[in-house]
């Protein structure tokens, strides 16, 4: 037998085995990694391709009024899902399904786009689908792998109150609105999420927690029962939140709004509720539930009265005499200022060399300042203003809150402005302006732009001498802290005197707000703002003392004319519904 010679050295051998030795120990530390220390995580993966979780939408919290009717609530709509793994052809089954629901199939392409997180995970392909479609696409299942139906929770308004700039909206989390959110763990594709008004402030109160069922699925997807071995957990509802407004009396403000612009406030002073909110013109509060055409879009973007826009906290207005009560104020507060002495008033003042005109042409006549604040005299603020500085008088406002937000529970509220000397400076150059800008400011009129909300909040520490709690909307344990002004009892004394003597003096301009009605003492303001962009503004501002409570109302209607020809009347009908509604329930 012939041998051929060994030509492999022995120092070859010893690397080879040095080498399969080497490989062995890797391939068994592998393994041990494999097998031991990441089992957990290898399980998970094979539970992965053979379970399937499925998230169910948890209801949002309803939004109550102050006695307990549900202003929003939930109903069920069908959604139409699909598991793009079953899906053999997905263009093709896009097709179909546009054909059986009678729907446009680049919509439905788009919101698999949006809505897509993995290949055996349901995808949105379709909302708010009705049972004639349901029907049509059942009858043809066979021919639609991997498309699937079921149920979510919507908002809808049982009640017919409107208020969509209160109550705001709730978007679908999709892929471009998740990538924005804060706290984008705690939402899926298709989730809910507060996007305005009270729904976004009020987020993590009303949004449920979603519950999660898991399936177990064969090699090519399809459901095959449940897993056992893992607990499913049902969707957990929201929490309600009960809110300060009266749904008789909101109707009713909504409805005095018909076919008008402009802000309704009603408020309680001594807690800062507000019972009623109106921003007019408005839009169906089911506005962004559900599809919205691009016509319908295009209508409501485009409209010229804007009724997007929330006015009572967005819409920036010149004031006109309503803020009258700060300049009396500052006035009363100065050391050189004496509120007894008259001022005359022919119907106009120069300063100057431009005349500055009062709202009555034939003049007043001899005025104090508790007279001149009953009918609303502009000459005579326009002698005595000359007393204070543009310091004084941009103090007084702010600590009456205007310039600042009012910490409102609703968001993006708007600061408005009150002109200080830098403002003015910067605005018209340092030799631009004079001290005449006073004699604008004290009749609330030239650069000063406030909100309806600012006013509300204003007049609410007037009716409670400074001690009114930040307005709000929803009932909570701890409020943020309110502007105060610390003022001596005999100067709100004088100011609620003149508010009561606009009222039930025979001149008074705002003597048409009263219903004369004993017990219920109505105090308040008008005003006629000049507008650069149109007719005037008609204002009018006031509070009720009654049974131990205090109403407070804020009117404005844009364009409108007289505060106390168009204003004034309106608030005496709110006024007369409070008399015979006394039933709210203060907390």
């Amino acid at each position: 037998m012939l041998k051929s010679d060994n030509i492999v050295s022995s120092r070859q051998f010893l690397i080879a085995r040095v080498v399969a030795w080497a490989m062995i120990v890797v391939l068994g530390i592998r393994y041990f990694q494999i097998q031991i220390i990441e089992h957990e995580l290898y399980r998970l993966k094979s539970n992965t391709n053979r379970i399937r979780k499925v998230t169910k939408n948890a209801p949002r919290g309803l939004i109550l009024d102050r006695k307990g009717e549900i202003l929003v609530d939930n109903y069920p709509v069908y959604v139409l899902t699909a598991i793009p793994g079953e899906m053999s052809n997905k263009n093709q089954q896009f097709k179909l399904i546009a054909d059986y629901i009678e729907a446009d199939s680049s919509i439905i392409q788009s919101n698999f786009k949006k809505y897509y997180r993995g290949r055996f995970s349901p995808t949105r392909l379709a909302k708010d689908m009705s049972f004639l479609q349901l029907a049509n696409l059942e009858e043809n299942k066979l021919n639609l792998e991997g498309v699937y139906y079921d149920q979510i929770p919507e908002r809808f308004y049982p009640n017919g109150v409107r208020a969509p700039h209160l109550f705001g909206y709730v978007k679908e989390v999709d892929r471009v609105i998740r990538k924005d959110l804060k706290n984008k763990e705690l939402y899926e594709l298709g989730d809910l999420v507060g996007w305005s008004g009270l729904e976004k402030y009020y987020e993590s109160f009303l949004r449920g927690k979603r519950g999660t069922y898991f399936y177990e699925v064969d090699a090519s997807g399809r459901e095959v029962g449940s897993a056992a071995e893992l607990n499913d957990t049902r969707p957990s509802p929201g929490g309600n939140i009960q809110t300060t407004i009266d749904l008789e009396l909101q109707m009713y403000c909504e409805k005095l709004m018909t076919d008008k612009r402009g802000v309704i406030l009603v408020g309680e002073p001594l807690n800062g509720g507000i019972l009623a909110a109106v921003s007019s013109p408005d839009y169906p509060p089911d506005f962004f539930t559900g599809l919205i055409t691009e016509s319908d879009w295009n209508d409501i973007r485009t409209n010229p009265d804007k009724p997007l826009i929330n006015r009572y906290i967005q819409g920036k207005y010149i004031p006109g005499s309503i803020v009258k009560m700060i300049t009396q104020i500052a006035l009363l507060k100065s050391q050189h200022f004496n509120k007894e002495v008259k001022q005359y008033c022919p119907g106009f003042y120069q300063y100057g060399d431009r005349i500055f005109g009062c709202w009555y042409t034939e003049g007043h006549g001899e005025l104090n300042v508790t007279e001149a604040m009953a009918v609303s005299c502009d000459v005579y603020f326009y002698k005595t203003v000359r007393q204070l500085n543009l310091k004084d008088l941009n103090k007084a406002f702010n600590d009456f809150g205007f310039g600042q937000k009012t910490k409102i529970d609703i968001p993006n509220e708007h600061a408005g402005l009150v002109p200080d000397s830098d403002y003015m400076r910067k605005r018209y150059g340092k030799y631009g302006w004079s001290r005449g800008v006073l004699l604008n400011l004290a009749i609330g009129q030239g650069e000063l732009l406030v909100t309806p909300m600012q006013v509300l909040n204003y007049v609410n520490l007037l009716a409670t001498k400074g001690k009114a709690p930040n307005c709000h909307f929803v009932f909570v344990d701890n409020l943020p802290s309110n502007t105060s002004p610390n003022l001596e009892h005999q100067i709100w004394d004088n100011v609620h005197k003149g508010m009561r003597d606009a009222i039930i003096s025979k001149n008074g301009t705002a003597k048409r707000a009263d219903i004369n009605v004993i017990g219920f003492d109505i105090y308040g303001k008008t005003g006629t703002a000049e507008n650069p962009h149109g007719d005037n503004h008609a204002w009018f501002v006031g509070w009720a003392d009654y049974n131990d409570e205090k109403y407070s109302i804020v009117i404005l209607l844009e364009n409108a004319g007289s505060g106390g020809t168009v204003a004034a009347p309106m608030a005496k009908k709110v006024f007369s519904k409070l008399n015979l509604d006394n039933d709210f329930v203060s907390r």
